[in-house]
């Protein structure tokens, strides 16, 4: 048995936030890469690299 294990290392409003963030970020990404590929700015690419990290890091949940 792995000792690191919690099942309930968050709080359950935390787990409920990561959850709802998780199911939202693919359609911004989405939204940003097509307003990245049409309208490059710096701030579009920047705020795209920031949805992909949060993206990342809940995926492998980091966050």
């Amino acid at each position: 048995m792995r000792g690191n294990f919690q099942k309930y290392k968050h709080r359950p409003w935390f787990r409920t936030i990561r959850r709802f963030c998780g199911q939202f970020i693919v359609p911004f990404i989405i939204f940003q890469f097509l307003r990245t590929i049409f309208f490059p700015t710096v701030f579009d690419v920047l705020l795209l690299s920031f949805f992909i990290a949060i993206a990342v890091s809940i995926y492998f949940e980091i966050i």
